[in-house]
């Protein structure tokens, strides 16, 4: 494993003042001032600042995660005989002995005329569903479930858009304690068959089709073939989403049969770690890893993350971009535990123009909005200005989260958005459903930076040889258990998957493979995928840093870069590059991108070659296949570089593979 060895091309510069700072006033009503009363009052300990509370909540899990529990009024039908036991990583068992269930703490907040959930496609077709509606609507589909003879344990799934019926659905399964798992409808019958048979599962959910860049996509076809792949299928449900009729003698029941009868919802009383959901890997380099969360677990995790660090109320609108096949879905729909209302998009975030989501946002007065860097960097060249022209009054929180968000987008939000508006970055991942770090109400932002680890979280960096390092990038580890960590991974029998993923580096300690630095004030800097490092001469270096470059220049619409030892001992460091409309990639272009490089990253940072390509491939969740795109370089087969299911645009991987083919007796 390489490591950093020089630091003065990965030493963080210490002082930026910061682009936001919290308000006396707001800090004293937020979810986190009380939370760290509430321990004041149980331990006797007064937390003066974030690193006490932090500090505190790694060093006493119990008495932090207890306190979690507490303060949420987490409910369930038997105690737990303890906060954890002692079993050491991967392994750890959270509340054993306590009884209880997701749905039943999504679904027991505020009045039954309020908004439970807001539903908009890119048509502009608005869904409202009261608490009352959603009650009804999942009582009745989760006695539904009953009657057709699916108890605890089995397997439901959804083939859908984001859109309400995939939240009924979800939490109706939840109710009885069937394990959910959700595939967007991007995917092909193949790719969604490569998650769910794995599987087994009892009763498939699918929709007619979507939206999306403006076009209707049919998917009654694909979803009559993934209902063909999936054997051990006993029933189907027809979900509405373009309005199709389905063909003659297909054999399933309607959504509006499946949610008829008006039942109150009832709740299988389940053990904290009965699993609730499988979410899948990329899929990128082989079969899809099914990863298994359970119902305690999230439970709490997503009450601490949303309810104290994004400092989500009763009330609040909270939007933010996802697919139902990403993680944040996930997150989305927890916005319930904390009594929010989720506000669905279902659609192209660029559609028909830059602003949509900040529109979706004003028009529903979403106190926290998530989007990705990317749309933020999209929005800056397209001069759009949504805090002049919508009105943003009541957002509080920008989430950004799916890769790191470069500098000049900070002061973006700030100039263009708001300077009210807290920007929060966060990484994390499909892994833990949740954030190792990320944003709180009581500390500042900096620009390029994550405010602080997550409260829970032992997160550190460390060094080659397993020492933690401050200022410096390092491995982000975790050292002590979290609560969202897997049960387990789906199919593997004697947990080996499972260990080698996270827990073949070190022992006990959870490696993620992120290149981070922790700085000296607290912050958190991720530098990219520690497997997909550059590393020239030696020097470790972070694609993030190339990225937040190249991607601010106003020719260039996105980059990948890739560092290739060749066969013959050498190393290739090309840039490939997507050029904006109207742009060509002259010699005089390629030297200014060189030049932006050298002096705003480090001459190390400097590319052998500058490309332009017409496209890059990404996963299904939007991160840059910098690895496949590297063993495409080096020779490896295609077919074992990259599923096509899991790729968003297969045309983009074929070309790199013709390129590497191309180029193969040498750059």
């Amino acid at each position: 494993m390489s490591g950093p060895s020089d630091k003065s091309d990965t030493t963080v510069q210490h002082g930026a003042s910061p682009v936001w700072e919290p308000d006396p006033e707001t800090l004293a009503d937020s979810r986190l001032a009380a939370f760290t009363a509430f321990v004041a009052e149980r331990t006797g300990v007064t937390h003066v600042d974030y690193p006490s509370l932090w500090q505190w909540s790694v060093d006493d899990l119990a008495g932090f995660w207890s306190a979690v529990w507490d303060f949420f009024d987490v409910r369930s039908s038997t105690p737990y005989d303890r906060v954890l036991d002692d079993t050491p990583m991967p392994g750890t068992r959270w509340f054993p002995g306590a009884r209880l269930n997701y749905a039943e703490h999504a679904l027991r907040h505020g009045d039954d005329d309020g908004t439970a959930l807001v539903s908009v496609t890119e048509d502009g077709t608005t869904t409202v569903l009261s608490r009352a509606a959603l009650r009804r609507q999942v009582g009745s589909l989760a006695a539904w479930l009953r009657r057709h003879g699916v108890t605890p344990g089995d397997r439901v799934v959804g083939y859908l858009p984001n859109t309400t019926h995939a939240v009924v659905a979800f939490l109706a399964a939840a109710s009885v304690g069937a394990v959910w798992s959700a595939c967007g409808q991007d995917y092909g019958a193949p790719g969604a068959a490569a998650r769910f048979a794995q599987l087994e599962p009892a009763v498939l959910f699918t929709a007619d089709g979507y939206r999306f860049n403006g076009r209707a996509h049919d998917r009654r076809g694909e979803a009559d073939a993934l209902r063909r792949a999936l054997p051990t299928l006993r029933y189907t449900v027809h979900v509405p989403g373009l309005g199709q009729r389905w063909p003659e003698g297909s054999e399933a029941t309607s959504w509006d049969e499946a949610i008829a009868g008006g039942e109150e919802p009832v709740f299988e009383q389940l053990p904290a770690d009965a699993p609730l959901w499988v979410l899948f890997s990329s899929g990128t380099t082989g079969t899809p890893k099914g990863i298994v969360h359970g119902h305690g677990g999230v439970l709490v995790e997503h009450l601490k993350l949303l309810g104290l660090h994004l400092d989500l109320r009763p009330g609040d609108r909270f939007c933010w971009y996802t697919t139902t096949n990403w993680m944040m879905w996930n997150m989305v729909v927890s916005g319930l535990l904390l009594g929010a209302t989720p506000v669905l998009y279902d659609g192209s975030p660029g559609h028909p123009g830059p602003l949509r989501l900040w529109e979706i946002a004003a028009e529903h007065r979403a106190s926290v909005l998530g989007v990705s860097p990317g749309l933020l960097l999209a929005c800056a060249k397209a001069g759009v200005e949504p805090g002049r022209d919508l009105d943003l009054s009541e957002l509080r929180v920008l989430g950004s989260t799916g890769a790191p968000l470069p500098a000049a987008s900070y002061h973006w939000v700030r100039e263009h958005v708001g300077a009210q508006v807290q920007v929060a970055s966060a990484s994390g991942g499909t892994d833990i459903v949740s954030g190792f770090a990320g944003g709180a109400p009581s500390l500042p932002v900096r620009a390029g930076e994550i405010s602080a680890a997550h409260l829970g979280v032992a997160l550190e960096a460390w060094d080659p040889d397993g020492r933690a390092v401050l200022d410096e990038v390092g491995e982000l580890v975790v050292t002590r258990p979290m609560p969202s960590m897997p049960l387990f991974f789906w199919a593997d029998s004697d947990g080996s998957r499972y260990r080698d993923a996270y827990f073949g580096v070190y022992p006990g300690v959870w490696r993620h493979g992120d290149w981070v630095t922790r700085t000296s004030r607290g912050s958190v800097v991720v530098s990219g995928r520690s497997d997909s490092t550059l590393n020239r001469h030696g020097v470790r270096l972070g694609s993030a840093d190339v990225y937040a470059v190249v991607e601010e220049l106003a020719c260039v619409r996105e980059s990948l870069v890739i560092g290739a030892e060749l066969a013959d001992g050498g190393y290739w460091l090309p840039l490939f590059v997507v050029m904006e409309p109207g742009h060509d990639l002259t010699d005089a272009v390629r030297a200014e991108i060189s030049e932006a490089i050298r002096t705003r990253a480090s001459p190390r940072h400097v590319p052998d070659a500058v490309i332009a390509v017409p496209a890059l491939p990404h996963t299904r969740t939007g991160k840059k296949l910098e690895i496949p795109v590297k063993r495409l370089i080096q020779g490896a087969d295609p077919s074992r570089v990259a599923g096509r299911e899991a790729v968003d645009d297969p045309a983009a991987l074929a070309y790199f593979t013709r390129f590497a083919r191309a180029t193969a007796d040498g750059p």
